[in-house]
């Protein structure tokens, strides 16, 4: 019997609640294993109803509609002698389960559930699910009628099990499973399971594919075992981008790998491997002594082989070969992620296009050149001409019918059709090189430009206040009181807001979209994208239901520090020098009027600069600090520049600016997930959106600080070259 296996697992591009997509695709990606010569595929974490369902996990009808389209999936003809793997709820005795399902020629072989569930960030699987009863516990499961009817079977096994094939045996794990400190693969692959996978429903966050593949490689390095990993890919309904990334690893080294973005629906990964280095590699002394400790799992006989029957077939194949692992600068990171998941968006939401209020400042600039980065992707899969899909969804977009001859000619002309752009000036407050550099950068990247003031609705706004109240509110240049100075840059802020949408709902017909569409008459309108940074969100700068106010935004996760470096990456590799004149202008939200000896500053306003917030979210957010904790760790990180004393005074200001502001959290924008101290209050971090003051902690370092004596105030001695 021969000993070299092809094997098959894949990124998914599933939707939640979209059965019969999240079925074809399924049934795609095992059509398209089986042509590769592949004996086992797997697939990613719940990928028949998709991950992001949340509380319709709950609901009687998923798990209903699972089994429906399971039934669908088992007697298609395309399943035929190839074991498959999927993943879908499974509900056992009255207690729902997330489970792995793999079948072979209409046999159900096991139900394998989740043991360790992900519930913390932005994962709340508890909150549907239950975890299996513990290792090796296997009992029972009595099949729905549907899937009787089909298999002949009344029951099969549930539980934590392997598979034993006649060359071989395998196991599953899920997710979450990997990361634990004692995985079931460990045990597993003691017990003798040579070949395990792992079906993930891993979301996109910056520099985390790293952590990711280490574990995966770990996992084998030391006891040795090949390893598929298979993860869902894209948007599947809310904030999350799931990063793919299908890879197939034996005794630590990565044979194969799929990407981690892009915009294919199915992305199948096979490798071909040699079970023998498998049991070479486990021939330590050290190993078998463990190996002979392990407790047995209990095992699921089926009659096939992974390889072939056939001793001599085995001279066709070879085993591939070790590759490279593929990462991703977090500049490439953020060009590619929030880029697939806007696209995403907008081809499922089926809506017309996008607009964005371009102010001339870095981040709204960003968010325009992600835009330009999801026509470059689509731009390019269309001239590859190997994902129909992108065409079809593209002409619906654009408003062309499915017959439609037009093509694309470059990214600026799919930019022209689908994306807007308006820069809402004010007379005294805009200066002429933030609107010069929206124009320009409107015609860099091709989008459908406007450029107005707002002047007059501003005025009229203000004038109907001071006909009700008779008082006339003044900036503070112009001796206005503090809380009149902010009114005044709010009126602006939320009328923009205001003729945002009033321009997405309207310029669709204003062009006249679908107008000799005989398949589609509607104009349809355009989704709104804010563009309010994770850090200005976390300290609360920026005016509620201004433009952050938006359908969605695309840099919402992502600091400015990063955002800065992605303009300069892009400036090179998008070729648009215009991006420079962002990078060098001070950021400024011009709300206020421009004199020759005042320009409003946004660091200046914030009495804070971004590099700090991006230390102090993550200091709050990833290490969980309050405000004694933070301080206690600052003292020592800046030591080098300021004083005890100093560091308390930024604390202390930022968790002020903090409290008062977290209100704001409840009604923002949905946004892209990259960071990990992101502020998002809707489920990634849940905290109180009404604070009291921060006395108690205040008062624990004001007394640490009058111990220290004079040290507290005393300045260290900067060295300066």
């Amino acid at each position: 019997m021969g000993h070299l296996i092809t094997l098959a697992t894949c990124s998914l591009n599933q939707w939640a609640m979209d059965f019969f997509g999240n079925r074809d695709r399924i049934l795609e990606s095992i059509r398209q294993a089986k042509a590769a010569g592949a004996s086992m595929r797997i697939g990613p974490e719940l990928e028949i109803t998709g991950y992001g369902c949340l509380d319709h996990f709950v609901e009687s009808d998923t798990c209903l509609h699972s089994w429906e389209s399971l039934s669908e999936i088992i007697q298609d003809p395309v399943c035929e002698d190839i074991m498959v793997d999927v993943g879908m709820p499974v509900k056992h005795r009255n207690v729902l389960y997330n489970c792995r399902v793999l079948f072979y020629n209409k046999k159900i072989l096991l139900i394998r559930p989740k043991m360790s569930l992900a519930n913390d960030g932005n994962y709340y699987e508890m909150r549907y699910f239950s975890p299996w009863k513990g290792e090796r516990i296997v009992e029972d499961f009595y099949l729905p009628r549907i899937i009787t009817k089909i298999t002949g079977q009344e029951k099969c096994r549930i539980g934590d099990a392997l598979i034993s094939t006649r060359d071989s045996c395998l196991g599953t794990e899920t997710c979450e499973e990997l990361f634990t400190p004692r995985a079931p693969g460990i045990g597993a692959g003691l017990d003798g399971c040579e070949v395990m996978s792992n079906s993930s429903g891993s979301h996109h966050e910056l520099r985390k594919l790293h952590t990711r593949v280490e574990l995966i490689r770990e996992a084998t390095l030391k006891s040795g075992g090949i390893y598929l990993y298979s993860n869902q890919q894209g948007c599947d309904g809310d904030r999350l981008y799931y990063d793919g990334c299908a890879m197939i690893i034996i005794n630590g080294e990565v044979v194969a790998q799929g990407s981690q973005f892009s915009l294919a629906d199915v992305e199948v990964v096979t490798a071909t491997v040699d079970l023998e280095d498998v049991r070479s590699y486990r021939s330590s002394k050290s190993r078998a002594m463990q190996a002979t400790q392990q407790p047995s799992y209990e095992r699921i006989e089926v009659d096939m082989s992974l390889s072939s029957d056939d001793d001599e077939s085995d001279w066709l194949l070879k085993p591939s070969a070790a590759r490279e692992i593929r990462y991703h600068t977090p500049e490439e990171e953020i060009s590619l992620g929030p880029a697939c998941w806007l696209w995403d968006y907008l081809r499922r939401s089926k809506q017309a296009g996008f607009f964005i209020p371009l102010s001339g400042g870095i981040d709204s600039c960003a968010t325009s050149v992600i835009v330009h980065s999801m026509t470059r992707l689509v731009y390019a899969d269309i001239l590859k001409n190997k994902n129909p899909q992108v065409l079809k969804d593209l002409l619906q977009i654009v408003g062309e019918p499915s017959t439609s001859l037009w093509r694309p000619k470059s990214p600026q002309d799919i930019a022209g059709r689908l994306f807007h752009s308006a820069f809402m000036g004010m007379e005294k407050n805009s200066s002429p090189d933030t609107r010069k550099r929206a124009k320009d950068l409107a015609h860099a990247i091709g989008s459908y430009h406007v450029d107005f003031n707002i002047d007059g609705v501003v005025n009229a706004v203000t004038s109907l206040f001071k006909t009700v109240t008779s008082f006339s509110p003044k900036f503070k240049m112009y001796g206005g009181t503090p809380a009149s100075n902010l009114a005044l840059q709010n009126i602006q802020a939320r009328i923009r807001m205001v003729l945002a949408y009033l321009f997405a709902q309207l310029l669709p017909t204003v062009r006249g979209r679908n107008a000799d569409n005989p398949e589609n008459s509607a104009p349809g309108g355009l989704l709104v994208l804010g563009s309010a940074n994770v850090d200005e969100s976390l300290r609360g700068y920026y005016t509620k239901y201004d433009c952050s106010a938006a359908d969605i935004n695309p840099i919402g996760g992502i600091s400015k520090n990063d955002l800065k470096k992605f303009i300069l990456y892009a400036s090179t590799e998008f070729d648009l020098p215009i991006l420079h004149s962002f990078i060098d202008a001070p950021p400024t939200a011009e709300l206020e009027p421009i004199t020759d000896s005042y320009v409003q500053s946004d660091e200046v306003d914030m009495g804070m600069s971004y590099a700090e917030l991006s230390v102090y979210g993550n200091l709050r957010k990833r290490q969980k600090l309050g405000p004694y904790g933070m301080w206690s760790k600052l003292v020592h990180v800046w030591s080098d520049k300021l004083s005890p004393k100093e560091v308390y005074d930024k604390v202390r200001w930022f968790f002020w600016c903090y409290g008062i502001n977290r209100h704001k959290m409840t009604t923002l924008t949905p946004s892209y997930h990259a960071e990990q101290y992101g502020p998002d209050d809707n489920r990634y971090d849940m905290r109180p959106f009404l604070y009291p003051n921060w006395e108690w902690a205040n008062r624990k370092i004001e007394r640490s600080l009058a111990a220290m004596g004079d040290l507290a105030t005393k300045k260290p001695d900067i060295k300066r070259d």
